[in-house]
């Protein structure tokens, strides 16, 4: 069975900087390409950052890149993001994902596993 456990999540002020954690169990991170997406009240869930299976490979949405990072922790089976810079707009449910492979980094159907989410709430 696998499990993706998004934790790190809460309220931080607009400039903080907040680090979320993915734990994964029943499949082994460096063998996945690893996401985190987010989705906001009333809105879509949209891509956020992704991180290939060799760690070659990095995306970045565009309301993000250059405050985001995604990384991975192969000895903890984790995954981070870490976020700085924190604006109000970053408001949202944070989810990790992973599938074995994707043909895009954005369309959220292209990941298999799903964690439950990790509330990020960022006040001005």
């Amino acid at each position: 069975q696998v499990q993706l456990v998004e934790s790190g999540g809460g309220l931080m002020q607009a400039g903080g900087s907040l680090r979320l954690s993915c734990v994964a169990s029943g499949i082994t991170v460096s063998g996945y390409v690893m996401g985190w997406f987010r989705q906001a009240p009333g809105k879509e869930r949209e891509f956020v950052a992704g991180i290939s299976r060799s760690d070659s490979l990095t995306s970045y949405s565009d309301s993000v890149k250059g405050r985001f990072t995604i990384s991975r922790d192969n000895a903890e089976n984790t995954v981070y993001l870490q976020m700085n810079s924190l604006k109000p707009e970053d408001t949202a449910v944070y989810y990790c994902a992973a599938a074995p492979n994707v043909k895009a980094w954005s369309p959220a159907f292209e990941f298999t596993y799903w964690g439950q989410g990790a509330q990020v709430t960022v006040s001005s």
